[in-house]
Protein backbone atom coordinates (compact mmCIF):
# COMPACT_ATOMS: atom_id res chain seq x y z
CA UNK A 1 0.00 0.00 0.00
CA UNK A 2 1.32 3.86 -0.94
CA UNK A 3 1.69 6.08 2.23
CA UNK A 4 -0.68 9.12 2.44
CA UNK A 5 1.63 12.21 1.48
CA UNK A 6 -1.15 14.88 1.93
CA UNK A 7 -2.27 16.23 5.31
CA UNK A 8 -5.99 16.07 5.87
CA UNK A 9 -6.25 19.38 7.78
CA UNK A 10 -4.15 21.82 5.88
CA UNK A 11 -5.20 25.44 5.88
CA UNK A 12 -5.16 25.30 2.55
CA UNK A 13 -8.21 22.92 2.90
CA UNK A 14 -10.38 24.85 4.92
CA UNK A 15 -14.11 25.15 4.29
CA UNK A 16 -15.99 25.80 7.13
CA UNK A 17 -17.08 25.21 10.67
CA UNK A 18 -19.91 22.90 12.10
CA UNK A 19 -22.60 24.73 13.64
CA UNK A 20 -24.95 21.77 14.19
CA UNK A 21 -24.94 18.39 15.20
CA UNK A 22 -27.06 15.33 14.44
CA UNK A 23 -26.87 11.32 14.96
CA UNK A 24 -26.33 11.22 11.33
CA UNK A 25 -25.16 14.19 9.65
CA UNK A 26 -23.98 17.62 10.70
CA UNK A 27 -24.80 20.96 9.50
CA UNK A 28 -21.63 23.38 8.23
CA UNK A 29 -21.09 27.27 8.17
CA UNK A 30 -19.38 28.33 5.26
CA UNK A 31 -17.92 31.80 6.11
CA UNK A 32 -17.52 33.12 2.13
CA UNK A 33 -18.82 31.44 -0.56
CA UNK A 34 -15.62 31.60 -2.08
CA UNK A 35 -14.46 28.90 -0.23
CA UNK A 36 -16.76 26.57 -2.01
CA UNK A 37 -14.85 27.46 -5.23
CA UNK A 38 -12.38 24.55 -6.99
CA UNK A 39 -8.85 25.02 -6.74
CA UNK A 40 -5.23 23.30 -7.51
CA UNK A 41 -2.82 22.47 -4.42
CA UNK A 42 0.96 20.68 -5.30
CA UNK A 43 -0.85 19.48 -8.69
CA UNK A 44 -3.96 18.02 -7.43
CA UNK A 45 -7.54 18.73 -8.13
CA UNK A 46 -9.87 20.14 -5.13
CA UNK A 47 -13.97 20.41 -5.92
CA UNK A 48 -14.64 22.53 -3.67
CA UNK A 49 -17.84 22.37 -1.56
CA UNK A 50 -20.09 21.10 -3.99
CA UNK A 51 -22.38 18.96 -3.39
CA UNK A 52 -21.17 15.47 -3.62
CA UNK A 53 -18.00 16.31 -2.56
CA UNK A 54 -15.63 14.66 -0.12
CA UNK A 55 -14.62 16.49 3.18
CA UNK A 56 -12.66 16.07 6.44
CA UNK A 57 -14.38 17.25 10.00
CA UNK A 58 -11.67 17.88 12.76
CA UNK A 59 -12.88 16.69 16.05
CA UNK A 60 -11.07 16.14 19.50
CA UNK A 61 -9.57 12.22 19.13
CA UNK A 62 -11.27 11.02 15.78
CA UNK A 63 -11.23 13.09 12.26
CA UNK A 64 -14.34 11.85 10.23
CA UNK A 65 -14.84 12.25 6.37
CA UNK A 66 -18.38 13.44 5.20
CA UNK A 67 -19.79 13.90 2.00
CA UNK A 68 -22.04 17.18 1.44
CA UNK A 69 -25.13 16.39 0.55
CA UNK A 70 -27.00 19.88 0.63
CA UNK A 71 -26.17 23.54 0.29
CA UNK A 72 -28.02 26.42 0.60
CA UNK A 73 -27.87 30.16 1.62
CA UNK A 74 -29.86 32.15 4.74
CA UNK A 75 -32.99 33.50 3.92
CA UNK A 76 -31.98 36.93 4.67
CA UNK A 77 -29.22 36.40 1.95
CA UNK A 78 -31.71 34.53 -0.85
CA UNK A 79 -33.26 38.09 -1.01
CA UNK A 80 -30.51 39.95 -2.33
CA UNK A 81 -29.63 37.40 -5.24
CA UNK A 82 -29.22 38.96 -8.64
CA UNK A 83 -26.73 38.58 -11.40
CA UNK A 84 -24.62 41.92 -10.33
CA UNK A 85 -24.63 41.03 -6.73
CA UNK A 86 -22.96 37.29 -7.41
CA UNK A 87 -19.95 39.42 -8.88
CA UNK A 88 -19.63 41.64 -6.18
CA UNK A 89 -21.13 40.33 -3.15
CA UNK A 90 -20.19 37.69 -1.06
CA UNK A 91 -22.25 35.14 0.52
CA UNK A 92 -22.57 32.46 3.52
CA UNK A 93 -24.04 28.97 2.34
CA UNK A 94 -24.74 26.59 4.72
CA UNK A 95 -24.86 22.78 4.20
CA UNK A 96 -25.54 19.79 5.12
CA UNK A 97 -22.92 16.98 5.68
CA UNK A 98 -23.32 12.84 6.17
CA UNK A 99 -21.22 11.77 7.94
CA UNK A 100 -19.33 8.58 6.58
CA UNK A 101 -16.63 7.09 8.93
CA UNK A 102 -14.07 8.08 11.81
CA UNK A 103 -11.03 7.60 11.69
CA UNK A 104 -7.58 8.51 13.90
CA UNK A 105 -6.41 11.75 14.08
CA UNK A 106 -2.99 11.04 14.20
CA UNK A 107 -3.19 8.42 11.65
CA UNK A 108 -5.49 8.99 8.99
CA UNK A 109 -5.67 5.81 7.24
CA UNK A 110 -6.50 4.00 10.19
CA UNK A 111 -10.48 3.76 10.20
CA UNK A 112 -12.43 3.05 13.02
CA UNK A 113 -16.03 1.10 13.03
CA UNK A 114 -18.94 2.97 13.83
CA UNK A 115 -19.24 6.13 15.29
CA UNK A 116 -18.34 6.51 18.62
CA UNK A 117 -17.73 10.20 18.70
CA UNK A 118 -19.08 13.06 16.77
CA UNK A 119 -17.99 16.03 16.08
CA UNK A 120 -18.12 19.21 18.40
CA UNK A 121 -19.84 22.81 17.11
CA UNK A 122 -17.21 24.63 15.93
CA UNK A 123 -15.02 22.00 14.73
CA UNK A 124 -12.87 22.70 11.02
CA UNK A 125 -14.41 21.42 7.90
CA UNK A 126 -11.72 20.67 5.40
CA UNK A 127 -11.94 19.65 1.71
CA UNK A 128 -11.06 15.93 1.16
CA UNK A 129 -8.05 15.23 -1.12
CA UNK A 130 -8.80 12.29 -3.49
CA UNK A 131 -5.90 10.48 -2.60
CA UNK A 132 -6.98 9.95 0.95
CA UNK A 133 -10.19 8.66 -0.38
CA UNK A 134 -8.42 6.70 -2.33
CA UNK A 135 -6.27 4.89 -0.02
CA UNK A 136 -9.76 4.38 1.81
CA UNK A 137 -11.12 2.29 -0.63
CA UNK A 138 -8.30 0.16 -1.63
CA UNK A 139 -8.14 -0.53 2.17
CA UNK A 140 -11.82 -1.69 2.69
CA UNK A 141 -12.31 -5.43 3.12
CA UNK A 142 -8.62 -6.46 4.16
CA UNK A 143 -8.09 -7.39 7.66
CA UNK A 144 -4.87 -6.12 9.61
CA UNK A 145 -1.73 -7.74 8.22
CA UNK A 146 -3.31 -8.76 5.04
CA UNK A 147 -1.27 -8.38 1.91
CA UNK A 148 -3.72 -7.49 -0.99
CA UNK A 149 -2.84 -5.75 -3.93
CA UNK A 150 -6.54 -3.29 -4.89
CA UNK A 151 -7.70 -3.40 -8.75
CA UNK A 152 -8.98 -0.48 -10.23
CA UNK A 153 -12.58 -0.73 -11.53
CA UNK A 154 -13.37 3.45 -12.60
CA UNK A 155 -13.69 6.61 -10.86
CA UNK A 156 -15.38 8.51 -8.28
CA UNK A 157 -18.02 10.64 -10.06
CA UNK A 158 -17.45 13.73 -8.35
CA UNK A 159 -13.54 13.52 -8.37
CA UNK A 160 -12.90 12.10 -12.03
CA UNK A 161 -9.33 11.70 -11.04
CA UNK A 162 -9.66 10.01 -8.24
CA UNK A 163 -9.64 6.03 -9.32
CA UNK A 164 -11.60 3.83 -7.39
CA UNK A 165 -8.61 1.01 -6.72
CA UNK A 166 -10.76 -1.87 -3.81
CA UNK A 167 -10.16 -5.20 -2.86
CA UNK A 168 -12.24 -8.09 -4.66
CA UNK A 169 -12.59 -10.07 -1.42
CA UNK A 170 -14.80 -7.01 -0.34
CA UNK A 171 -16.85 -7.31 -3.23
CA UNK A 172 -17.59 -10.52 -3.49
CA UNK A 173 -16.29 -12.12 -0.42
CA UNK A 174 -19.86 -11.97 1.00
CA UNK A 175 -22.08 -12.65 -2.36
CA UNK A 176 -21.92 -9.68 -4.45
CA UNK A 177 -25.87 -8.10 -6.34
CA UNK A 178 -25.20 -5.81 -9.35
CA UNK A 179 -28.75 -4.27 -10.15
CA UNK A 180 -30.28 -1.40 -12.34
CA UNK A 181 -32.15 -0.44 -14.66
CA UNK A 182 -31.88 -0.98 -18.74
CA UNK A 183 -29.45 0.85 -19.88
CA UNK A 184 -27.76 1.93 -16.94
CA UNK A 185 -24.29 -0.20 -17.67
CA UNK A 186 -25.07 -2.96 -15.31
CA UNK A 187 -23.80 -5.12 -18.14
CA UNK A 188 -20.56 -3.36 -18.99
CA UNK A 189 -20.31 -3.86 -15.14
CA UNK A 190 -20.73 -7.35 -14.66
CA UNK A 191 -18.01 -7.88 -17.85
CA UNK A 192 -15.42 -5.09 -15.97
CA UNK A 193 -15.63 -7.54 -13.09
CA UNK A 194 -14.88 -10.59 -14.72
CA UNK A 195 -12.32 -9.11 -16.34
CA UNK A 196 -10.53 -8.20 -12.57
CA UNK A 197 -11.32 -11.94 -11.11
CA UNK A 198 -9.33 -12.94 -14.35
CA UNK A 199 -6.65 -10.48 -14.18
CA UNK A 200 -6.19 -11.99 -10.35
CA UNK A 201 -5.90 -15.53 -10.64
CA UNK A 202 -9.46 -16.21 -9.57
CA UNK A 203 -12.43 -18.53 -10.87
CA UNK A 204 -15.50 -17.94 -12.18
CA UNK A 205 -18.80 -19.26 -13.83
CA UNK A 206 -20.75 -17.14 -15.62
CA UNK A 207 -24.30 -18.11 -16.58
CA UNK A 208 -24.62 -15.92 -19.74
CA UNK A 209 -28.74 -15.85 -20.11
CA UNK A 210 -29.00 -14.24 -22.92
CA UNK A 211 -25.90 -15.29 -24.76
CA UNK A 212 -24.24 -11.31 -24.55
CA UNK A 213 -20.69 -11.91 -22.61
CA UNK A 214 -19.49 -13.59 -26.17
CA UNK A 215 -15.97 -11.57 -25.87
CA UNK A 216 -12.74 -13.09 -25.86
CA UNK A 217 -11.84 -13.01 -21.91
CA UNK A 218 -8.35 -14.90 -21.53
CA UNK A 219 -8.06 -18.20 -20.25
CA UNK A 220 -11.62 -18.75 -20.59
CA UNK A 221 -14.24 -21.79 -22.01
CA UNK A 222 -17.66 -21.50 -23.61
CA UNK A 223 -20.32 -24.09 -23.10
CA UNK A 224 -23.22 -23.47 -25.18
CA UNK A 225 -26.12 -25.17 -24.34
CA UNK A 226 -29.89 -26.15 -26.47
CA UNK A 227 -27.96 -27.82 -29.40
CA UNK A 228 -28.12 -31.22 -28.00
CA UNK A 229 -23.86 -30.98 -27.82
CA UNK A 230 -23.47 -29.76 -24.27
CA UNK A 231 -26.14 -31.54 -21.76
CA UNK A 232 -27.15 -32.20 -18.46
CA UNK A 233 -27.71 -35.76 -18.61
CA UNK A 234 -30.75 -36.78 -16.84
CA UNK A 235 -29.11 -39.22 -14.48
CA UNK A 236 -27.36 -36.36 -12.70
CA UNK A 237 -30.16 -34.87 -11.99
CA UNK A 238 -31.70 -35.34 -8.34
CA UNK A 239 -35.27 -36.67 -8.31
CA UNK A 240 -36.84 -33.46 -6.84
CA UNK A 241 -35.38 -31.90 -10.35
CA UNK A 242 -37.00 -35.39 -12.14
CA UNK A 243 -40.47 -34.04 -10.23
CA UNK A 244 -40.19 -30.74 -11.12
CA UNK A 245 -39.98 -32.19 -15.05
CA UNK A 246 -42.45 -34.76 -15.04
CA UNK A 247 -45.32 -32.67 -12.10
CA UNK A 248 -47.22 -36.29 -10.48
CA UNK A 249 -49.77 -35.44 -8.18
CA UNK A 250 -49.35 -35.49 -4.60
CA UNK A 251 -52.04 -37.88 -4.14
CA UNK A 252 -51.73 -40.55 -6.24
CA UNK A 253 -49.05 -40.09 -9.00
CA UNK A 254 -46.39 -39.09 -6.60
CA UNK A 255 -46.02 -42.87 -4.58
CA UNK A 256 -46.27 -45.13 -7.99
CA UNK A 257 -43.80 -42.77 -9.50
CA UNK A 258 -41.46 -43.10 -6.47
CA UNK A 259 -41.67 -46.85 -6.53
CA UNK A 260 -41.55 -46.98 -10.19
CA UNK A 261 -37.91 -44.88 -9.96
CA UNK A 262 -36.96 -47.08 -6.85
CA UNK A 263 -37.69 -50.32 -9.05
CA UNK A 264 -35.51 -48.93 -11.81
CA UNK A 265 -32.70 -48.33 -9.96
CA UNK A 266 -32.87 -52.05 -8.64
CA UNK A 267 -32.79 -53.30 -12.03
CA UNK A 268 -29.79 -51.20 -12.64
CA UNK A 269 -27.75 -52.01 -9.52
CA UNK A 270 -28.65 -55.82 -10.18
CA UNK A 271 -27.65 -55.88 -13.54
CA UNK A 272 -31.09 -57.10 -15.23
CA UNK A 273 -30.56 -60.02 -13.29
CA UNK A 274 -33.71 -61.37 -11.31
CA UNK A 275 -34.05 -61.00 -7.92
CA UNK A 276 -33.76 -64.43 -5.43
CA UNK A 277 -34.18 -65.29 -1.89
CA UNK A 278 -34.03 -68.81 -0.63
CA UNK A 279 -36.89 -69.46 1.81
CA UNK A 280 -37.16 -72.21 4.44
CA UNK A 281 -40.79 -73.83 4.49
CA UNK A 282 -42.72 -75.13 7.27
CA UNK A 283 -41.70 -78.22 6.85
CA UNK A 284 -37.86 -77.10 7.21
CA UNK A 285 -37.22 -77.47 3.09
CA UNK A 286 -35.58 -75.11 1.07
CA UNK A 287 -37.07 -73.18 -1.88
CA UNK A 288 -35.87 -70.47 -3.99
CA UNK A 289 -38.26 -67.58 -4.67
CA UNK A 290 -37.87 -65.04 -6.80
CA UNK A 291 -39.02 -61.72 -8.12
CA UNK A 292 -38.87 -60.94 -11.95
CA UNK A 293 -37.00 -58.69 -13.38
CA UNK A 294 -37.41 -58.64 -17.67
CA UNK A 295 -36.36 -56.64 -20.83
CA UNK A 296 -35.07 -53.99 -17.86
CA UNK A 297 -38.61 -54.19 -16.03
CA UNK A 298 -39.33 -54.94 -12.41
CA UNK A 299 -42.44 -57.00 -13.20
CA UNK A 300 -44.05 -57.13 -10.04
CA UNK A 301 -47.80 -58.69 -10.63
CA UNK A 302 -47.62 -61.95 -9.24
CA UNK A 303 -43.90 -61.51 -8.05
CA UNK A 304 -42.66 -62.74 -4.48
CA UNK A 305 -42.03 -59.71 -2.32
CA UNK A 306 -39.46 -61.37 -0.33
CA UNK A 307 -36.26 -60.74 -2.53
CA UNK A 308 -37.27 -57.07 -3.65
CA UNK A 309 -37.26 -56.27 -0.03
CA UNK A 310 -34.38 -58.19 1.00
CA UNK A 311 -32.09 -56.20 -1.98
CA UNK A 312 -33.83 -53.01 -1.02
CA UNK A 313 -32.80 -52.96 2.79
CA UNK A 314 -29.07 -54.44 1.19
CA UNK A 315 -28.94 -51.13 -1.08
CA UNK A 316 -31.19 -48.83 0.92
CA UNK A 317 -28.20 -45.90 0.51
CA UNK A 318 -27.60 -46.47 -3.40
CA UNK A 319 -31.43 -46.64 -3.58
CA UNK A 320 -32.85 -43.43 -1.72
CA UNK A 321 -29.42 -41.47 -2.11
CA UNK A 322 -31.85 -39.13 -4.19
CA UNK A 323 -30.16 -39.30 -7.58
CA UNK A 324 -31.21 -40.29 -10.80
CA UNK A 325 -29.46 -42.82 -12.12
CA UNK A 326 -31.94 -45.21 -13.96
CA UNK A 327 -33.45 -45.92 -17.62
CA UNK A 328 -35.70 -42.98 -17.92
CA UNK A 329 -36.85 -44.67 -21.26
CA UNK A 330 -38.66 -47.34 -19.14
CA UNK A 331 -40.26 -45.17 -16.58
CA UNK A 332 -43.68 -45.16 -18.23
CA UNK A 333 -43.66 -48.86 -18.59
CA UNK A 334 -42.34 -49.69 -15.22
CA UNK A 335 -45.12 -47.33 -14.19
CA UNK A 336 -47.56 -49.39 -15.39
CA UNK A 337 -45.73 -52.50 -13.73
CA UNK A 338 -46.58 -50.64 -10.10
CA UNK A 339 -50.14 -50.02 -10.43
CA UNK A 340 -51.03 -53.14 -8.85
CA UNK A 341 -52.96 -54.55 -5.72
CA UNK A 342 -50.86 -54.68 -2.87
CA UNK A 343 -50.92 -58.04 -2.04
CA UNK A 344 -52.30 -61.06 -4.02
CA UNK A 345 -55.20 -63.38 -2.84
CA UNK A 346 -56.44 -67.10 -3.41
CA UNK A 347 -59.78 -69.13 -3.24
CA UNK A 348 -59.93 -72.32 -0.79
CA UNK A 349 -62.67 -74.23 -0.33
CA UNK A 350 -65.69 -72.19 0.25
CA UNK A 351 -65.61 -70.17 -2.80
CA UNK A 352 -67.14 -67.12 -0.89
CA UNK A 353 -63.56 -66.82 1.10
CA UNK A 354 -60.69 -65.22 -0.21
CA UNK A 355 -57.45 -65.38 1.13
CA UNK A 356 -54.68 -62.90 1.12
CA UNK A 357 -51.31 -64.17 0.11
CA UNK A 358 -49.13 -60.92 1.73
CA UNK A 359 -45.60 -61.94 0.40
CA UNK A 360 -47.08 -61.89 -3.14
CA UNK A 361 -48.14 -58.91 -5.04
CA UNK A 362 -51.76 -59.08 -6.49
CA UNK A 363 -52.53 -58.56 -10.50
CA UNK A 364 -53.00 -55.33 -11.92
CA UNK A 365 -55.04 -52.51 -10.59
CA UNK A 366 -57.39 -50.84 -13.44
CA UNK A 367 -58.12 -48.18 -11.07
CA UNK A 368 -54.62 -46.99 -10.63
CA UNK A 369 -53.81 -47.27 -14.06
CA UNK A 370 -56.21 -44.82 -14.60
CA UNK A 371 -54.76 -42.38 -11.96
CA UNK A 372 -51.55 -42.23 -13.47
CA UNK A 373 -52.29 -42.43 -17.57
CA UNK A 374 -51.91 -38.56 -16.95
CA UNK A 375 -48.63 -38.58 -15.82
CA UNK A 376 -47.52 -41.62 -18.02
CA UNK A 377 -48.49 -39.65 -20.82
CA UNK A 378 -47.02 -36.77 -19.99
CA UNK A 379 -43.67 -38.31 -19.51
CA UNK A 380 -43.59 -39.57 -22.89
CA UNK A 381 -44.27 -36.44 -24.24
CA UNK A 382 -41.06 -35.01 -22.14
CA UNK A 383 -38.80 -37.67 -22.89
CA UNK A 384 -39.81 -37.46 -26.23
CA UNK A 385 -39.53 -33.90 -26.76
CA UNK A 386 -36.85 -32.42 -28.90
CA UNK A 387 -36.50 -29.09 -26.51
CA UNK A 388 -35.96 -31.40 -23.18
CA UNK A 389 -33.68 -33.72 -24.98
CA UNK A 390 -31.32 -30.93 -25.88
CA UNK A 391 -31.00 -29.91 -22.18
CA UNK A 392 -31.05 -32.99 -20.30
CA UNK A 393 -29.97 -35.88 -23.05
CA UNK A 394 -32.87 -38.66 -22.25
CA UNK A 395 -31.73 -40.80 -24.94
CA UNK A 396 -28.09 -40.22 -24.57
CA UNK A 397 -25.51 -42.12 -22.65
CA UNK A 398 -23.57 -39.72 -20.20
CA UNK A 399 -19.90 -38.51 -21.77
CA UNK A 400 -17.35 -36.03 -21.70
CA UNK A 401 -19.35 -33.45 -22.86
CA UNK A 402 -21.91 -33.30 -19.94
CA UNK A 403 -22.44 -30.05 -18.59
CA UNK A 404 -20.97 -31.59 -15.01
CA UNK A 405 -18.17 -33.47 -16.37
CA UNK A 406 -17.42 -30.21 -17.90
CA UNK A 407 -17.81 -28.43 -14.45
CA UNK A 408 -15.32 -31.18 -12.80
CA UNK A 409 -12.73 -30.19 -15.56
CA UNK A 410 -12.83 -26.83 -15.16
CA UNK A 411 -12.74 -26.48 -11.42
CA UNK A 412 -9.10 -28.87 -12.03
CA UNK A 413 -8.04 -27.18 -14.86
CA UNK A 414 -5.91 -23.56 -14.59
CA UNK A 415 -8.82 -21.76 -17.00
CA UNK A 416 -10.24 -18.72 -15.44
CA UNK A 417 -13.97 -18.74 -16.63
CA UNK A 418 -16.03 -21.20 -17.73
CA UNK A 419 -19.34 -18.95 -19.25
CA UNK A 420 -22.10 -21.41 -19.87
CA UNK A 421 -24.11 -19.95 -22.18
CA UNK A 422 -28.20 -19.78 -22.19
CA UNK A 423 -28.97 -18.04 -24.67
CA UNK A 424 -30.21 -21.03 -27.39
CA UNK A 425 -32.03 -22.40 -24.32
CA UNK A 426 -36.32 -21.56 -25.40
CA UNK A 427 -38.17 -20.07 -22.57
CA UNK A 428 -40.85 -23.28 -22.83
CA UNK A 429 -41.77 -25.61 -20.12
CA UNK A 430 -39.75 -23.69 -17.43
CA UNK A 431 -36.41 -25.75 -18.81
CA UNK A 432 -33.96 -22.89 -18.42
CA UNK A 433 -35.38 -22.58 -14.90
CA UNK A 434 -34.90 -26.29 -13.76
CA UNK A 435 -30.95 -26.78 -15.66
CA UNK A 436 -30.12 -23.24 -13.61
CA UNK A 437 -31.68 -24.91 -10.75
CA UNK A 438 -29.60 -28.26 -11.17
CA UNK A 439 -26.74 -26.96 -12.08
CA UNK A 440 -26.88 -24.89 -8.49
CA UNK A 441 -27.47 -27.85 -6.85
CA UNK A 442 -24.20 -29.47 -8.07
CA UNK A 443 -22.59 -26.90 -6.66
CA UNK A 444 -23.92 -27.15 -3.64
CA UNK A 445 -23.30 -30.13 -3.08
CA UNK A 446 -19.82 -29.43 -4.35
CA UNK A 447 -19.45 -26.75 -1.72
CA UNK A 448 -20.70 -28.83 1.12
CA UNK A 449 -17.71 -31.50 0.45
CA UNK A 450 -15.23 -28.52 0.95
CA UNK A 451 -14.42 -28.63 -3.10
CA UNK A 452 -13.76 -24.91 -3.07
CA UNK A 453 -12.47 -24.69 0.40
CA UNK A 454 -9.00 -23.98 -1.17
CA UNK A 455 -9.99 -22.97 -4.31
CA UNK A 456 -12.79 -20.29 -4.13
CA UNK A 457 -15.15 -19.84 -7.28
CA UNK A 458 -17.60 -16.82 -7.89
CA UNK A 459 -20.77 -18.14 -9.69
CA UNK A 460 -21.99 -15.06 -11.64
CA UNK A 461 -25.59 -15.01 -12.49
CA UNK A 462 -26.88 -12.59 -15.27
CA UNK A 463 -30.73 -11.58 -15.22
CA UNK A 464 -31.03 -13.15 -12.37
CA UNK A 465 -34.62 -12.73 -12.04
CA UNK A 466 -35.41 -15.21 -14.81
CA UNK A 467 -33.96 -17.62 -12.04
CA UNK A 468 -34.49 -16.86 -8.79
CA UNK A 469 -38.09 -16.73 -7.09
CA UNK A 470 -39.63 -19.61 -9.35
CA UNK A 471 -41.39 -22.49 -8.55
CA UNK A 472 -42.54 -25.53 -10.67
CA UNK A 473 -46.83 -25.60 -10.38
CA UNK A 474 -49.53 -26.84 -12.16
CA UNK A 475 -53.31 -27.66 -11.30
CA UNK A 476 -52.34 -30.57 -9.84
CA UNK A 477 -48.90 -30.52 -9.01
CA UNK A 478 -47.90 -28.78 -5.50
CA UNK A 479 -45.55 -25.57 -6.04
CA UNK A 480 -42.04 -26.43 -5.48
CA UNK A 481 -39.14 -23.66 -4.98
CA UNK A 482 -36.10 -23.90 -7.36
CA UNK A 483 -34.05 -22.17 -4.60
CA UNK A 484 -30.62 -23.76 -5.23
CA UNK A 485 -29.06 -20.73 -5.33
CA UNK A 486 -30.71 -19.04 -2.16
CA UNK A 487 -29.18 -22.35 -0.16
CA UNK A 488 -25.77 -21.45 -1.78
CA UNK A 489 -26.57 -17.51 -0.64
CA UNK A 490 -27.20 -18.76 2.82
CA UNK A 491 -24.45 -21.28 3.71
CA UNK A 492 -21.54 -21.19 0.84
CA UNK A 493 -19.51 -18.36 1.70
CA UNK A 494 -17.88 -20.34 4.47
CA UNK A 495 -16.97 -23.37 2.14
CA UNK A 496 -15.68 -21.10 -0.62
CA UNK A 497 -18.48 -20.88 -3.28
CA UNK A 498 -19.78 -17.46 -4.17
CA UNK A 499 -22.88 -15.79 -5.74
CA UNK A 500 -22.96 -12.52 -7.58
CA UNK A 501 -26.40 -12.26 -9.09
CA UNK A 502 -27.51 -9.06 -11.93
CA UNK A 503 -30.79 -8.35 -12.49
CA UNK A 504 -32.43 -5.08 -13.85
CA UNK A 505 -35.49 -6.24 -11.29
CA UNK A 506 -34.28 -6.51 -7.68
CA UNK A 507 -38.01 -6.84 -6.74
CA UNK A 508 -38.22 -10.18 -8.17
CA UNK A 509 -35.82 -11.65 -6.39
CA UNK A 510 -36.15 -13.54 -2.98
CA UNK A 511 -36.23 -11.64 -0.05
CA UNK A 512 -33.62 -14.14 1.30
CA UNK A 513 -31.35 -14.14 -1.76
CA UNK A 514 -31.09 -10.13 -1.21
CA UNK A 515 -30.63 -10.00 2.31
CA UNK A 516 -27.56 -12.61 2.04
CA UNK A 517 -25.96 -10.14 -1.20
CA UNK A 518 -22.96 -8.44 1.34
CA UNK A 519 -22.19 -6.09 -1.53
CA UNK A 520 -24.53 -4.34 -3.98
CA UNK A 521 -23.22 -2.36 -7.00
CA UNK A 522 -26.06 -0.10 -7.56
CA UNK A 523 -26.64 1.50 -11.23
CA UNK A 524 -30.37 3.85 -11.81
CA UNK A 525 -32.82 2.55 -10.67
CA UNK A 526 -36.24 4.30 -10.73
CA UNK A 527 -38.76 2.22 -9.53
CA UNK A 528 -40.23 2.59 -6.06
CA UNK A 529 -40.52 -1.40 -6.07
CA UNK A 530 -36.55 -2.19 -6.80
CA UNK A 531 -35.32 0.93 -4.82
CA UNK A 532 -37.11 -0.28 -1.86
CA UNK A 533 -36.01 -3.78 -2.25
CA UNK A 534 -32.25 -2.65 -2.10
CA UNK A 535 -32.89 -0.27 0.72
CA UNK A 536 -34.66 -3.04 2.77
CA UNK A 537 -31.73 -5.15 1.69
CA UNK A 538 -28.82 -2.96 2.37
CA UNK A 539 -28.50 -1.20 5.80
CA UNK A 540 -25.33 0.58 4.49
CA UNK A 541 -26.73 2.37 1.71
CA UNK A 542 -28.78 4.85 3.62
CA UNK A 543 -31.60 7.45 2.27
CA UNK A 544 -29.27 10.24 1.69
CA UNK A 545 -26.93 8.10 -0.83
CA UNK A 546 -30.18 6.45 -2.22
CA UNK A 547 -31.72 9.10 -3.42
CA UNK A 548 -28.71 9.51 -6.46
CA UNK A 549 -30.01 6.73 -7.74
CA UNK A 550 -32.62 7.69 -9.93
CA UNK A 551 -29.81 10.59 -11.73
CA UNK A 552 -26.89 8.31 -12.18
CA UNK A 553 -25.94 8.43 -15.53
CA UNK A 554 -24.48 5.45 -17.89
CA UNK A 555 -21.80 3.53 -16.03
CA UNK A 556 -22.34 5.25 -12.82
CA UNK A 557 -23.25 3.41 -10.06
CA UNK A 558 -23.10 3.17 -6.46
CA UNK A 559 -21.28 0.92 -4.34
CA UNK A 560 -21.89 -0.33 -0.91
CA UNK A 561 -22.12 -3.03 1.71
CA UNK A 562 -21.11 -4.92 4.58
CA UNK A 563 -17.09 -4.10 4.00
CA UNK A 564 -17.15 -0.63 2.98
CA UNK A 565 -17.67 1.61 5.44
CA UNK A 566 -19.14 4.17 3.34
CA UNK A 567 -21.17 4.22 0.44
CA UNK A 568 -18.92 5.14 -2.91
CA UNK A 569 -20.50 7.10 -6.00
CA UNK A 570 -18.39 5.94 -8.83
CA UNK A 571 -18.36 5.19 -12.06
CA UNK A 572 -17.33 1.69 -13.73
CA UNK A 573 -14.34 1.69 -16.40
CA UNK A 574 -15.30 0.23 -19.63
CA UNK A 575 -14.49 -3.26 -20.17
CA UNK A 576 -11.83 -4.44 -22.51
CA UNK A 577 -14.68 -7.10 -23.70
CA UNK A 578 -17.81 -4.89 -24.18
CA UNK A 579 -21.27 -7.16 -24.05
CA UNK A 580 -23.25 -7.41 -26.82
CA UNK A 581 -26.43 -5.78 -24.90
CA UNK A 582 -26.85 -2.58 -27.85
CA UNK A 583 -30.11 -1.37 -28.03
CA UNK A 584 -30.81 -1.71 -31.65
CA UNK A 585 -31.18 1.47 -33.69
CA UNK A 586 -34.48 3.08 -35.35
CA UNK A 587 -32.53 5.35 -37.41
CA UNK A 588 -32.51 4.35 -40.71
CA UNK A 589 -30.68 6.10 -43.89
CA UNK A 590 -33.91 7.30 -46.19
Amino acid sequence: MSQLKINPFRHEYFLGYINQVFPQYVKVHFPSSILLNGFTHFGEEFNGGLVGSFVIIEGDKNGFLGRITELSLPESERLSLNEKAFQTSDFHPTGKIEILLSFDLYQPLKVKKGLTSYPNIGAKVFVSSGQLVQEYMSRFGVKDGENSEPIKLGNLVSSPSTEIKVNLQSIFGRHCAVVGTTGGGKSYTVSKLIESLIETGNKAILIDATGEYDGSYEKSTTINIGDGTHVFHYSQLTIDDIFFLLRPSSKTQVPKLMEAIRSLKIVKLNNDLNLTKEVINEDLSKTTVFTKIENGLLKKAGSDKRPYEEFYFRNIASIEDGNSDFDIEKLTFQLSQECIWDSASKWEGNPRAKIDIPEKWGDRNESDISYCISLISRINNIINSSIYQNIFGFKKIKNKNDITNILDDFISSDNNLLRLNFGNIPFDFQVREILANAIGKYLLNKARIRTFKNNPIIVLMDEAHQFLNKSIKDEYFDSQPLDAFESIAKECRKHGLFLCIATQMPRDIPQGTLSQMGTFIVHRLINHNDKEAINNACSSANKNTLEFLPILGEGEAILTGVDFPMPIIMKFDKPLNEPNSQTPSLNKNI
